[in-house]
């Protein structure tokens, strides 16, 4: 139960209480929790309210929707946070999403590379990404199959303006946390094989998985990006 500390924000004593939780998922898995990247999901989040968690600590924001982020990065431009893009991708976006996002997680197909690659080889930047893999084969989620993620993977890194940091998965829901566990397993396997292989341009430094409702099994399994949005500022409208 998180209860409420006297004299710090909502959003604050959250943090408190996931910060808490990562190292000891961590701890309880014999990982170092400094392995562990809190992003903190801010889409639908006012800018007040991101602008708690920043002097609480957060240093990284994902976000869903160009539009949307654009305004807040703007916003929120002198504090020191480096920002996420989370949610799918248009090819139409890849133009500003290259401009706004430190990382993007979620490149799935080859078109959608070219596109970024072009774009940022405009602005004369090498754009990190994450290649997002749907590891449990939902039709109604993006992501690249496991078995065509090796071979995209391969033709994406020689693409010049892109450097591909590692893998994105989002699994199913359950209930229960541990029945995502083979999801999330599926993804560090992945990642370990490809890894094995030495692809230039190519690094397995991150897995990026694990919500508010799962996080915690994500982190047994390798994860090293959690991305929590509900638990730190609450449901959204």
């Amino acid at each position: 139960m998180n209860v409420m500390q006297p004299g710090i924000s909502e959003v604050e004593n959250n943090l408190k209480t996931i910060n808490m939780r990562i190292k000891q998922a961590a701890a309880s898995c014999g990982r170092n929790p400094e392995t562990v990247k809190l992003l903190a999901v801010s889409k639908i989040v006012s800018a007040d309210r991101i602008k708690q968690a920043i002097h609480a600590g957060v240093t990284r924001l994902g976000e869903s929707y160009i539009q949307e982020a654009r305004e807040k990065i703007k916003i929120l431009a002198d504090h020191p946070v480096t920002w996420h893009f989370i949610g799918h991708l248009q090819t139409n976006k890849a133009k500003y999403a290259v401009r706004l996002f430190d990382l993007i997680h979620s490149v799935d197909s080859l078109n959608l590379a070219h596109e970024l690659n072009k774009q940022a080889k405009k602005i004369n930047k090498t754009q990190n990404i994450l290649i997002q893999v749907n590891t449990g084969m939902e039709p109604t989620k993006s992501g690249v199959s496991i078995p065509d993620a090796r071979n995209l993977i391969k033709e994406v890194s020689l693409l010049e303006n892109l450097s591909i940091k590692g893998l994105m998965t989002m699994p199913p829901f359950f209930n229960d946390p541990e029945k995502v566990r083979p999801y999330f397993s599926a993804l560090r396997e992945l990642g370990d094989s490809i890894k094995k292989e030495s692809i230039p341009n190519v690094v397995m430094d991150e897995l990026s998985m694990g919500m508010t409702g799962d996080f915690e099994a994500a982190i047994k399994e390798g994860a090293t990006i959690v991305r929590i949005g509900t638990a730190i500022f609450g449901k959204r409208d």
